[in-house]
């Protein structure tokens, strides 16, 4: 298989929805200008199609908006069910509104009984009748390649989950994941299990798999040192460890991490290989953050693609 690196088009001139090929007059397009980002011409033949299904931040750092822009950089087409709308910046949540399960289920129907999905990522799942909702949509449609982020804390500490729906998100929501992505302190709250270690994160990570995910990934942002994650797929442990970038500014990193983890797995990566790239992902967005707002700002989801354009498979 074939890679051509492309240059990307932020001006989106070239979007061509159907098959085969699209010109376009690029001076006409550009306003009698030739724009240093434009093709010359672009062929698309096919979208990986992405799902998140999670909660909406205005301020555009984390939750749906993080996770389609995560989508968008990786060149796969984002679709998005909102459960809660959450009224946050970078310093603080000042309002949570949930979304209706009824109204929830509906927006799940209206993807999957038109378009379908490659892969499914879920966050915030703020109680349980939100969970149960989103548990019987997903069992009734069994997609492939569910990645899930128990979102419990904003990155400002404040709750997104309500603690009495803990059993929920164990019994019904766990087992539905093909890899399950909590940081430390979420597998604490999980697993019951204090973690200081790296073999903590182990022993956690096996007694979430024996929960039900199939695959789970202890996020080691919280600990001291080298960003350690581990991986257990069931069989064996993969390690996965990046230098520790000194920032305040890493707004909804769990929330890229596991969209871009979706991503790799949609565009046909194993799970180790899907991690790995998704590490190195969210790690540059994190080295190339944005100083946005008066807290905690946001990664920067798209510096690699403005940088080297996206990598286009060919002959597939």
């Amino acid at each position: 298989m074939e890679l051509r690196r492309l240059k990307p088009d932020p001006l989106n001139l070239l979007v061509n929805t159907g098959v085969g090929k699209q010109n376009i007059d690029r001076k006409d397009a550009c306003h009698g200008r030739r724009h240093p980002f434009c093709f010359e011409e672009r062929k698309v033949t096919h979208m990986k199609k992405l799902l998140t299904i999670a909660g909406s931040d205005c301020s555009g750092g984390a939750g749906i908006q993080a996770d389609l822009k995560t989508f968008a950089a990786h060149g796969t087409f984002g679709m998005s069910v909102i459960v809660s709308v959450v009224a946050e910046n970078t310093c603080e949540v000042l309002g949570v509104q949930d979304i209706s399960p009824d109204m929830i289920k509906q927006q799940i129907d209206a993807v999957f009984q038109d378009i379908g999905t490659d892969a499914v990522k879920v966050g915030m799942l703020s109680k349980s009748d939100c969970m149960l909702a989103v548990a019987e949509k997903l069992r009734e449609y069994r997609p492939n390649n569910v990645v899930i982020d128990p979102v419990m804390l904003a990155k400002n500490g404040c709750p997104l989950m309500q603690p009495d729906s803990m059993d929920t998100l164990i019994h019904e929501i766990v087992p539905l994941a093909d890899l399950l992505t909590p940081n430390i302190p979420e597998a604490e709250t999980i697993t019951g299990l204090a973690i200081h270690s790296p073999e903590d994160m182990e022993r956690a990570a096996k007694k979430i798999h024996a929960m039900g995910a199939r695959g789970v990934l202890v996020k080691g942002g919280h600990a001291d040192g080298d960003a350690l994650d581990i991986l257990f797929d069931g069989e064996r442990f993969y390690r996965f460890s990046e230098t520790r970038i000194q920032t305040k500014n890493t707004h909804g990193t769990g929330c890229t991490y596991s969209s871009a983890i979706a991503c790799n797995l949609a565009l046909g990566c194993s799970m180790e290989e899907a991690v790995r790239k998704a590490k190195a992902y969210v790690t540059t967005a994190i080295r190339h953050s944005l100083a946005i707002g008066k807290g905690c700002g946001p990664t920067h989801h798209f510096y690699d693609l403005y940088q080297n354009g996206l990598q286009e498979r060919e002959g597939k």
